[in-house]
């Protein structure tokens, strides 16, 4: 074989290999060409040059002088990781480099052509944007277009040195215009392109909390890619604002709801951090019980009632009726804001419906459950009065305990005329003449008296039709319907 034949069959075997490692590239997924930014796994450092695996059959080579820092040490090893940008690719090594290096009209032109970072020290605001050091050049940067981050202000960029991609050359380099904007968009655009080749509806990912907005707040899913948690979407309970449920930097996982683009092109990520937790209802029956006083919070006030959540996403309904034994309730707004830790007893759960049905008033304790004790029939007893009606003085004997001192008791007491200018505050001394827990009624007289006496029933309808219970239980079934739909929204 002659020496010409021979060489064109290597020539031509060079180019079958070549053909067949492009071929590889592009069914891998993983085609590199020049300004491409790509991560590795650093295989050898030899002399001045680096070795990286960046997952071909090619092995990508750096100058080692790229992973030199400051002081000269080396800030990668054989086995870790490092990022680089393409700078070339040929058959025998794809050329790898930290950012565009030399220096001269020509290395920037060169990088501008290949859409290559570059390094450039900040040397101050100028009119409309900042002065820039590239490659031994002055090139102008934007002010729009320095990409300052969230924590970032303009004073704090001078004197930095950050890469840039190099827009414009003009004039022989006496017109220089770069952006750090732009490589930051296309960084963010390959991160985001290779996040939504992995990522589907469905998934669940984690990532820290970014930034808030009033109708939510953003999770940031990779370097300058985020997602957006709803408000509605942030916590089972109801929140008025993100940082009720989360803080900035808080880590949390989510459940992406849907990937979208609006009309401009741009992704749109749909996250939900209360799915990604589970239905709190869905185990109910094993965390709350029948009985069981626990700590809530009231969320809502409604004519009937409260809702009080007391555990996140799980309201129940203390209705009016259940909230004071001491107090005659007309509207929750009395006793009770939004926002009160309270202690409730649970008085029944129904997972089906989403129902709890929760009382204040049980939590604090029956009055009445030592009446017998305390108020034993010939029993001297202290009260105040509470009211006057045509069947007599209500006295109130303690906390949730009222008395009754009949209309005909008084008339027939030898000092008739002491109880009759009894007024509303004033403190009275008597005895308990009868007792019935159950129908929770205590007849009362002057002390001294052995009359003989029963209750009149009227009197006590009277007061009770005053009271929380008997003046709501006409709205029991309203106040339950309404529950069930709120529930159920």
């Amino acid at each position: 074989m002659t020496e010409e034949k021979f060489a064109t069959s290597m020539q031509e075997e060079g180019v079958e290999d070549f053909a067949a490692m492009l071929a590889a590239h592009e069914t891998s997924g993983h085609r590199l060409q020049a300004g491409q930014k790509v991560t590795g796994t650093v295989i050898a450092i030899t002399g001045d040059s680096v070795f990286v695996d960046v997952g071909i059959k090619v092995d990508g080579i750096m100058e080692r002088k790229d992973i030199l820092d400051a002081e000269g040490k080396e800030t990668a090893a054989p086995g870790e990781p490092v990022e680089a940008w393409v700078v070339g690719v040929s058959a025998q090594e794809i050329r790898l480099s930290r950012s565009m290096s030399g220096s001269g009209v020509a290395a920037l032109e060169e990088a501008r052509d290949a859409a290559l970072p570059v390094d450039g020290r900040i040397v101050g605001p100028c009119k409309g944007g900042y002065t820039v050091e590239v490659l031994g050049k002055t090139a102008f940067c934007p002010g729009s277009q320095i990409g300052l981050a969230s924590a970032e202000d303009a004073e704090s960029l001078t004197g930095r040195t950050l890469q840039f991609l190099v827009i414009r050359v003009e004039n022989r380099g006496r017109n220089i215009v770069v952006s750090r904007r732009a490589l930051l968009d296309r960084e963010r655009q390959e991160q985001l392109e290779a996040l939504l080749e992995k990522l589907g509806v469905g998934d669940t990912v984690e990532g820290k909390i970014s930034r808030f907005a009033p109708f939510g707040a953003f999770m940031e899913l990779d370097t300058a890619v985020e997602g957006m948690i709803h408000l509605s979407e942030l916590s089972w309970s109801r929140v008025g604002a993100p940082d009720e449920a989360v803080s900035l930097g808080d880590t949390v996982r989510a459940k992406v709801l849907s990937i979208s683009k609006n009309d401009k092109g741009q992704v749109r990520i749909a996250l939900s951090r209360k799915q990604a937790e589970g239905d709190p209802w869905q185990d109910v029956a094993q965390r709350l019980e029948n009985g069981a006083v626990v700590q809530g919070k009231v969320m809502r006030l409604a004519p009937f009632g409260a809702f009080v959540e007391i555990l996140p996403g799980i309201e129940g309904l203390a209705h009016i009726s259940e909230l004071s034994w001491t107090k005659r309730v007309n509207k929750p707004e009395e006793i009770l804001q939004v926002g009160d830790n309270v202690a409730v007893k649970i008085k029944d759960i129904n997972a089906d419906s989403r129902r709890i049905s929760l009382s204040l008033r049980d939590a604090e304790g029956d009055p009445w459950q030592d009446a017998a004790q305390q108020f034993a029939p010939g029993s001297i007893v202290q009260g105040i009065v509470e009211g006057r009606s045509p069947y007599g003085l209500f006295i109130t004997l303690a906390p949730g305990i009222t008395g009754l001192l009949p209309a005909g008791v008084i008339k027939n007491a030898k000092n008739a005329g002491q109880y009759s200018k009894l007024d509303k505050g004033d403190n009275v001394t008597l005895a308990v003449q009868n007792l019935d827990t159950a129908a929770r009624r205590i007849s009362l007289a002057p002390e001294g008296s052995e009359a003989s006496f029963s209750a009149d029933d009227k009197a006590w309808k009277q007061h009770a039709d005053k009271g929380s219970g008997s003046a709501n239980t006409g709205m029991n079934t309203l106040a339950q319907a309404l529950h069930r739909a709120m529930q159920n929204k």
